[in-house]
């Protein structure tokens, strides 16, 4: 038996160039979660192993419903897909993930699914050390799916950069390569696994900085982002705070304080928790700024990538 298990995870990088020793999978932009299916119903576990069974009951029925009736061990992914494109949306699922009994009503807003693709345990038998292509055919085998309960093709023999242009067609997150001959390794960063992201990029208004600690003390930590929105008003839409070499984080802490100023150059100031001990700056630097996603909350996992000579502040627009 698979005694809670953490989910394996992969390692960042470009996609292998051996196609025939690796398949490939979309990634999924949700939470990650191994789910147990046995007498006592349908346990959902998040990656920091947190029970979040009660903030999905739906998934639980549909699981309910089509799991065969024997223990089994699943992994995957809780999304919220976009109406508008089917993709999965991150900023819709954090409607859900925080929220442990949710109303009918919030089930109908924000519908989610379990996007299953591995299987770590059947019948009481652990398929832990078995390949990962001998997993995905059980997993197969299985029949689940559902529409609550999509288990996602897995291509091999394929080229991995021709499925990096699917899944920009498609707005996925990027993709994830796994070798055929991979074991699953619990809670474990493997190279057997390789996960290739893609990114979004956006002009971005430096409006602040946020003071460093450690080897940052000496300049910003990481920078207030601001942009207009469809009212021209100025708003934050995050802080960043990678991405920086140690020269250009000197060479901007320079030009941020010629820029200081006293007062909020925002339309809003932000709650103080998102910008502890601020120092607000004269809103005309122009970044640019690689990201996830964009959504009301601001921009999820933004990195720096420098600043850009061609653009006006006056012409930054908040990311769609």
């Amino acid at each position: 038996m698979v005694a809670n298990p953490a989910p394996m995870l992969a390692v960042s990088g470009q996609p292998p160039d051996d196609a025939a020793l690796w398949a490939v999978e979309m990634k999924w932009d949700g939470v990650r979660t191994i789910v147990r299916i046995d007498a006592n119903g349908c346990r959902f576990t998040s990656r920091n192993a947190r029970d979040i069974s009660r903030s999905y009951p739906e998934l639980g029925a549909a699981l309910d419903a089509v799991a065969p009736d024997f223990p089994l061990v699943v992994d995957g992914e809780i999304v919220a897909p976009d109406p508008r494109t089917g993709a999965p949306s991150f900023g819709r699922l954090q409607h859900r993930m925080h929220v442990a009994a949710p109303a009918a009503g919030l089930l109908e807003a924000y519908p989610v699914e379990f996007v299953v693709f591995d299987v770590l345990e059947l019948d009481g038998e652990s398929l832990l050390g078995k390949p990962y292509v001998e997993r995905r055919e059980r997993l197969a085998a299985l029949e689940l799916g559902g529409e609550l309960v999509p288990v996602p093709p897995s291509w091999s023999g394929v080229r991995p950069a021709a499925l990096l242009e699917v899944a920009a067609q498609h707005h996925l997150e990027g993709i994830v390569c796994k070798r055929l001959d991979s074991t699953y390794r619990p809670g474990r960063r493997s190279p057997t696994w390789v996960k290739t992201p893609l990114r979004r990029s956006t002009e971005a208004i430096v409006a602040g900085w946020l003071p460093g600690s450690g080897r940052f003390s000496g300049t910003f930590g990481s920078l207030v982002l601001a942009a207009h929105d469809d009212g021209g008003r100025l708003v934050h839409i995050g802080n960043v705070g990678t991405g920086f070499t140690a020269a250009v984080r000197r060479s901007l802490q320079g030009q941020l304080d010629e820029l200081a100023r006293s007062s909020v150059p925002l339309h809003r100031a932000p709650a103080r928790s998102a910008v502890p001990g601020v120092r607000w700056v004269d809103p005309v630097l122009v970044a640019d700024i690689e990201f996830r996603e964009a959504s009301s909350s601001g921009l999820r996992h933004p990195s720096w990538r420098g600043l850009r000579s061609d653009k006006t502040a006056d012409e930054v627009r908040t990311p769609s």
